[in-house]
């Protein structure tokens, strides 16, 4: 079916978006026709501001507006803990338990051979960095519970043993092959409460 220009560049605009195919950018796009044009205007400066005001933490690599992030910024967390997540999205899902108070270290992404991802290709350089900080006591393992998220919590683990830090990975509360993301906070606060040292 013939669309006029514009409908058809903001349906192959959506359709490259993760988990929307062409119907559903079909569906989006003739929202967005029906939206106020101030909603659109709003909602395209949404989009430009993410980009253009957003980088990442020098300390930890979360997702920002300011550096350091508000996490590294707080005096009360306790820096003698850091736990590791695969994507800021899960750093969030941490937070949401309320249960954890120390810092974090965003990979963005985990070792995963099959896609060419190597632990050149994730944040490993800037983790290793904060842990010659003698604060530094214990390292929280939080990747994905798939094999890419275990590949990589067992090659942290041998790459951190000569800091000589207890070196613990979550509990299984999480489904294997489920992302944290999706975790409850119950979900995710079993998982803390018994997570392992790794030998």
């Amino acid at each position: 079916m013939y669309y006029p220009e514009p409908i058809a560049k903001l349906i192959d605009s959506f359709s490259r978006l993760p988990g929307i195919g062409p119907k559903t950018a079909g569906r989006l796009a003739f929202h967005v026709l029906r939206m106020k044009e101030e909603d659109v205007v709003d909602f395209a400066k949404s989009l430009v501001n993410v980009k253009r005001n957003l980088h990442y933490c020098s300390v930890c690599c979360n997702i920002t507006d300011v550096d350091p992030c508000r996490i590294c910024s707080d005096k009360s967390r306790d820096g003698s803990v850091i736990c590791v997540v695969q994507e800021a999205k899960d750093l969030v899902a941490m937070e949401r338990t309320k249960e954890y108070n120390g810092l974090y270290h965003v990979l963005h992404g985990a070792i995963s051979p099959m896609e060419g991802i190597g632990p050149d290709d994730i944040r490993l350089a800037e983790l290793l960095r904060r842990l010659t900080d003698e604060k530094v006591q214990e390292l929280i393992l939080a990747t994905n519970a798939n094999i890419e998220g275990e590949a990589t919590a067992m090659y942290l683990s041998r790459l951190v043993k000569p800091f000589g830090l207890k070196v613990t990975r979550i509990a299984h509360g999480l489904p294997v092959g489920g992302d944290l993301e999706y975790a409850d906070e119950v979900t995710l606060t079993k998982a803390l409460e018994g997570r392992r040292e790794l030998n």
